[in-house]
């Protein structure tokens, strides 16, 4: 009786893990939304990292439905803005939301 409780248990184990491997998160309606937007957010913090102007390692990147959210903090409200102009120059996004605090 062991081993058929223990088989079943390991059974619902892997159908509850593939199962929910193919599901979609954060709200999205599809999977390939998740995929594009995984794609966006990886284009932004890319492109973040490659210019000077900006501290990549010191700015969140968030993508959800196309709406980039930025958060973290900037040395300057110059960086602040080159971020948020990197983020709206990525093809497929929709709208930024720039949450970046400026330390002095």
């Amino acid at each position: 009786m062991n081993i058929r409780t223990s088989f079943a248990a390991a059974i619902a184990a892997a159908v509850m893990l593939t199962a929910t491997g193919c599901a979609v998160s954060r709200g999205q309606q599809t999977v390939g939304a998740y995929v594009d937007d995984t794609g966006i957010t990886t284009l932004v913090k890319t492109r973040m990292l490659e210019d000077k102007q900006v501290d990549g390692t010191s700015i969140k990147v968030e993508t959800l439905n196309g709406t980039v959210m930025l958060s973290g903090f900037a040395k300057s409200s110059d960086e602040k803005y080159t971020a948020q102009r990197i983020a709206q120059g990525v093809q497929g996004v929709k709208m930024v939301k720039n949450e970046i605090t400026v330390r002095p």
